[in-house]
């Protein structure tokens, strides 16, 4: 295929801002027709993890952009039907059933991987598949073994298999079950059309690069990357034939590349006032945060307790299309309680107040208790704004 070069873009700073706010689903008004689903296939991919606080991230990500959704609905919309599928993606995510082809190369790579962290006994892994193929979905712990020990490397010789089952894409999680993966056969949880390995690993990558550049709406070789965890040199490969565009942004200091679509509008709209989950896409690439937002932000749940800065799980806010300050949330009882509150000004006080005021109402906390406020001087004037802050309506 021969690439016509294309002409360069100039941006500021400021529109390459607002271009990534409006990709991430954080600038306009969002779509709440398609809710979670199309939310989804927006983002094209929404991290998990272990860590439950307000709630568990999955959650917090429609909630940051669509409101108060009910959180049962979140779950429904991710695993009823045949709407999404959980792989290695950015980390652990849940995907639109519609990339499961594009990854087709990382299950390849899975296959044809010569050394491995556990030991797969013989015979486990075509037991798993043979009970799965019988009994139908089943947990690790139904399949007849998960952890041996709370060490999370020990694992039992049957849950070396499935996750191996998982990775090749013979097996796929279907759901999560009191955070439990519910494992089954990939030919029955994936849509004939779509399972198949066909494409190349070429295709693959050039379609994962062209997703990520549009969920992205702008960002440089090393954002695009790792959108979906990919290495450079496989960006270099496919990024002339990805359908991006070439961009330079005022203040980045490298090239960089934006969804040809981000470019046609001026962003404008409404934005969003909400706390974001730390592994939230639009700030889980510190570096981009950094040289997007001028906000450093580090999630500093693993840090020892006396070194930690801002709190075991910071949350960042967004106001106005920029990261106004922390809140390390928590819930004791009824009652959110903002642990730790960091703000860049005065002027951050309402948006903190109305975001902890939304929070709560959609946890179903009737009282909000802000404790340590930095700078201290503004903890009495967030107390009052959090008393009088209007709560959101759940729906």
């Amino acid at each position: 295929m021969t690439t016509v070069p294309r002409p360069t873009t100039d941006l500021s700073a400021d529109e390459a801002r607002r271009i990534a706010l409006r990709a991430q689903g954080l600038l306009g008004a969002p779509d709440r027709r398609s809710g979670v689903r199309g939310l989804l296939r927006h983002l094209g991919a929404v991290q998990l993890d272990t860590i439950s606080v307000l709630a568990r991230s999955h959650e917090l990500i429609p909630y940051a952009r669509l409101g108060a959704v009910g959180r049962h609905s979140v779950e429904q919309a991710y695993w009823s039907g045949t709407h999404a599928f959980e792989y290695w993606s950015h980390a652990a995510c849940i995907l639109p059933i519609e990339e499961w082809p594009h990854f087709a190369f990382r299950r390849r790579a899975y296959r044809n991987r010569p050394h491995w962290n556990h030991q797969l006994p013989e015979g486990t892994y075509d037991q798993v598949i043979k009970q799965l193929t019988t009994e139908g979905p089943l947990t690790a712990t139904e399949l007849g073994g998960a952890k041996r020990t709370s060490e999370w490397w020990d694992w039992s010789g049957t849950k070396v298999a499935v996750e191996r089952a998982l990775m090749y894409g013979e097996v796929v999680c279907v759901e999560r079950r009191g955070w439990k993966r519910v494992y089954d056969l990939a030919e029955r949880a994936v849509p004939p059309s779509l399972l198949h390995d066909e494409l190349d690993d070429a295709e693959c990558l050039r379609r994962l690069v062209r997703l990520a550049g549009q969920s992205l709406g702008v960002g440089t070789r090393a954002d695009i990357a790792d959108y979906h965890r990919l290495k450079g040199e496989q960006v270099d490969a496919v990024i002339a034939d990805s359908g991006l565009v070439p961009v330079t942004v005022e203040g980045w200091g490298k090239p960089a590349w934006a969804d040809p679509a981000a470019l046609e509008t001026v962003p404008r709209g409404r934005h969003r006032t909400t706390l974001l989950s730390p592994f939230d896409s639009l700030i889980w690439d510190r570096a981009r945060t950094e040289r997007i937002f001028g906000f450093t932000h580090r999630l500093e749940a693993y840090v020892p307790r006396p070194k930690r800065i801002h709190g075991y799980f910071a949350m960042p806010v967004l106001a106005g299309g920029r990261l106004v300050g922390r809140v390390d949330p928590a819930r004791q009882g009824s009652t959110l309680v903002a642990k730790q509150v960091t703000l860049k000004s005065a002027k951050a006080v309402p948006a903190v107040a109305q975001a902890l005021a939304e929070a709560a109402s959609w946890v179903e906390a009737t009282d909000v208790r802000v404790e340590r406020v930095e700078p201290a001087g503004l903890r009495d004037a967030l107390t009052r704004e959090v008393s009088g802050a209007p709560a959101a309506t759940p729906r």
